[in-house]
């Protein structure tokens, strides 16, 4: 587990941006071979968003090679409306890069079987070969998508009824009426963000042995593969003691984002004020690291030196 701590929320946005470009052009995504990014909504990747699309404009990224996975999505809510994550994907990033539509898999609230739904979604998800990269915010009671407190650290793409203090915290987008706010929301699961990726690996792994023991063409080649990493942006004092749960205690279904440290490549970048909460010793520790969090980062990449 890496914890990256930034100055302020700009210098946040820019390291997990820079992450994500030099992820995908590494990854050298090309036709049958995409890199797929899992996305979250709200207002923290926002900063993360205009720096992506700053480069994609400057010529050094391309998504054309992307798929992607939005996390979650409002039901009942118009696809049009304003709030809807929809809306907020397109508004603010897809419109302004060269993503295929085609690529870019939001949750349908409205959907006549929402059960159906989350079932497609996941197949798609295993179809696409899992996520690459699983880019997530919180909330400050520290759930992930919409896993409020108390969900199931295993549990699948589901409808999910969501907590007072989330509808409270979502309640500025609405005109702070808590009475438009929807109460419930489709959302991946944490086991769909944990799991998705190295049961791909695994599974080429011991088809590839499996053929050198026996003798047997199996048509599968072993390749380079990519893990599975999940990325977590957290800012401002108000999520701090949210960073506290998931950096210096234990896991535990309460905070969702907990379970996170259980995972073999997971990143925490967050700015100065959401550390508020930690140790001293546990901020030192972590910014002495700094030097080798930042050779993910710098060199810069970009798909104009390929």
């Amino acid at each position: 587990m890496r914890l990256v701590i930034l100055e302020d929320y700009d210098q946040a946005s820019e390291w997990a941006a820079k992450y994500i470009c030099n992820r995908i052009i590494q990854f050298k995504p090309s036709q049958g071979r995409y890199f797929t990014l899992g996305l979250p909504t709200g207002s923290t990747p926002l900063g993360c968003y205009k720096k992506l699309i700053e480069y994609h404009k400057n010529g050094d990224l391309s998504f054309k090679y992307v798929k992607t996975f939005n996390m979650d999505e409002y039901v009942g809510l118009p696809r049009n409306h304003p709030e809807s994550y929809h809306s907020y994907m397109w508004n603010n990033f897809f419109k302004h890069i060269d993503i295929d539509p085609n690529n870019a898999h939001i949750l349908d609230g409205n959907a006549p079987d929402l059960q159906a739904e989350c079932d497609a979604f996941e197949k798609k998800i295993e179809e696409a070969g899992g996520i690459d990269l699983f880019v997530g915010g919180i909330g400050p009671d520290g759930h992930i998508a919409f896993n409020e407190p108390g969900s199931s650290l295993s549990s699948r793409t589901r409808l999910k009824t969501l907590a007072m203090d989330t509808i409270l915290a979502n309640a500025k987008y609405f005109d702070g009426d808590l009475s438009k706010v929807p109460t419930m929301a489709l959302t991946v699961g944490v086991g769909t963000v944990m799991d998705a990726r190295e049961v791909r690996t695994h599974l080429v792994l011991v088809a590839c042995v499996f053929s050198r023991l026996v003798g047997i063409d199996t048509g599968i080649e072993s390749k380079e593969t990519f893990v599975l990493q999940v990325m977590i942006l957290i800012t401002g004092a108000h999520k701090a003691f949210a960073l506290y749960k998931a950096i210096e205690e234990g896991v535990n279904h309460m905070w969702t984002v907990s379970a996170f440290q259980q995972h073999p490549r997971t990143i925490f970048v967050c700015d100065e004020d959401a550390t508020l909460e930690l140790r001293v010793k546990t901020v030192k520790y972590f910014k002495g690291l700094m030097h080798v969090h930042n050779k993910l980062v710098d060199p810069l990449y970009s798909m104009k030196e390929n």
